[in-house]
């Protein structure tokens, strides 16, 4: 008892009559500290789960602030379409790795044949450009007879606002608005409206089909454990965007209102001094090039147009260089233009740009064309020689899929890095064909056919490996150290 009640007033009793103090550490934090400065600042923080700060309302308001944001916004139109088109292009490509090679190349071309069918790359970037503006799409798997393949797999894209569950009681375990969970937390069931909620149709009672998880593709970015629905990715750049319109339309009015004016009437006599009458506020009309005269006592001076100021377009600079920073976007790629950059300045803003593209590629794979390449797979199985056999379930087929790569802004230095690489055997031609999204066989079967028909017309080919320019590393240099110089080489822009 003893012990205790010294432990709790800051004694510790030792083996003798004597009692000790000892030392109680205590530390803080500043960002913890509320203060009447931040206060304000941090009113809106709490302590939120996922899908409680993600709830219907939130989301749904975010939706359609983005959606209407994109829509009146050319900034934000053309940035969330350049990322739509960076990431998936002109769509991925399939390449099949199992050890049969005819049954690959057949595989390869009925599942071209089959996604140009159904326009999955259209479908690709739409989900993409939806997944910025709505924060999740769903895909539903479906079969469309009126395919011209024999494999009748098609997608139906849904709105995010189209899963929910209308009688669904907040109180509800394992439901999140539309998606049912099983105990570990596997999607087992998707609702979703049969009519689109903002169809303008009027109905006492929304009828929903119940979809099984295996027949829907949900995409979203997971951005805090247990989230189980999406938020836009745009969201923290709508209220930058709603300043860029507002400092814009705000510089156009200053600029037309002294625009109106097309001069003002000063007097120099003091009050009630000498000086001809003249009404206040009275316009005058001018005669065009005529030689005026002033009352007495009066004189005119045009009205001095401040407007846009020398910090409009450094302001509208960084406004649209935070924004693009949520979506990991350089400057030049979300404004469309290279005007302050050099080359080495463009190559390294666009790495992390880049990067960002390889890993959201990753993310599609994973989530959503590996699902498709699987229902593709079962309905291919009912197709007569089409699928080897003896390989196992179609989940350990291996395979990789190849997308567009991004064009390198000085040709003859890759060239020169690319024949380093291959001599000195750090790379393959593998890899290198898949930097540019290329299948390096289909590549060299080509090239073999090229080569053959060459020698049938009797054209020499001649192989000659790119040489590196003679002042290469002190051009780099020059371009390293000239950050504010607009360089002369092709501007540095994203694929």
């Amino acid at each position: 008892m003893l012990k205790w009640l010294s432990k709790l007033i800051g004694f510790a009793a030792g083996d003798g009559a004597d009692l000790r103090p000892y030392r109680v550490v205590r530390a803080r934090y500043d960002a913890a500290a509320t203060t009447t400065d931040n206060f304000r600042h941090w009113a809106n923080a709490d302590g939120l789960s996922a899908d409680a700060a993600n709830n219907p309302a939130v989301r749904r308001v975010l939706r359609n602030r983005a959606r209407y944001e994109t829509a009146n916004n050319s900034y934000a139109r053309g940035i969330v379409g350049t990322l739509a088109n960076d990431v998936i292009g002109t769509g991925p490509r399939l390449q099949m790795l199992t050890d049969d090679a005819e049954a690959n190349r057949r595989i390869e071309t009925d599942f071209w044949r089959w996604s140009k069918a159904v326009r999955l790359p259209e479908k690709l970037r739409t989900m993409r450009l939806a997944q910025a503006t709505d924060g999740e799409v769903f895909a539903i798997l479906v079969s469309n007879r009126k395919l011209p393949t024999a494999i009748q797999l098609d997608l139906r894209l849904v709105e995010a606002e189209q899963v929910t569950t209308p009688e669904l009681s907040p109180r509800s375990r394992n439901a999140v608005d539309g998606i049912v969970f099983d105990d570990v937390g596997n999607p087992v069931e998707y609702h979703v409206l049969k009519e689109h909620p903002g169809g303008g149709r009027l109905s006492l009672r929304m009828a929903i089909d119940r979809l099984p998880a295996e027949a829907v593709i949900h995409l979203f970015r997971l951005d805090r454990a247990g989230q189980h629905r999406g938020i836009p990715d745009i969201t923290p750049a709508l209220p930058l965007f709603a300043q860029l319109r507002r400092f814009t339309l705000a510089v156009l009015a200053a600029a037309e209102t002294a625009a109106d004016f097309a001069g003002i009437l000063y007097t120099d006599a003091p009050a009630n001094g000498e000086a001809d009458a003249a009404e206040p506020f009275e316009p005058i009309e001018l005669e065009k090039r005529a030689l005026l005269t002033m009352p007495g006592g009066w004189r005119m001076e045009q009205m001095k147009c401040e407007q846009p100021s020398t910090s409009y377009s450094e302001f509208k600079r960084e406004l649209l260089n935070e924004i693009a920073r949520c979506l990991n976007m350089p400057y030049n790629v979300a404004a469309a233009n290279s005007s302050g950059y050099n080359y080495a300045s463009g190559r390294l803003d666009h790495q992390t740009y880049f990067k960002a593209i390889r890993v959201e590629q990753s993310q599609f794979e994973c989530v959503v064309l590996d699902r498709i390449l699987s229902a593709w797979l079962d309905e291919a199985v009912l197709v007569a020689d089409l699928l080897p056999t003896g390989l196992g379930p179609f989940a350990e087929w291996p395979h990789q899929w190849f997308w567009d790569g991004h064009e390198h802004v000085d040709p003859a230095k890759e060239a020169t890095a690319q024949a380093t690489r291959l001599a000195s055997h750090t790379t393959t031609l593998a890899d290198e064909y898949a930097r540019r999204g290329l299948d390096w066989e289909t590549q060299l079967r080509q090239r073999a056919k090229e080569i053959a028909l060459m020698g049938q017309l009797g054209i020499v080919a001649e192989q000659s490996q790119p040489s590196s320019p003679p002042d290469d590393s002190r051009n780099d240099d020059r371009e390293e150290d000239d950050e504010n110089e607009t360089a002369t080489e092709p501007r540095a822009r994203a694929a």
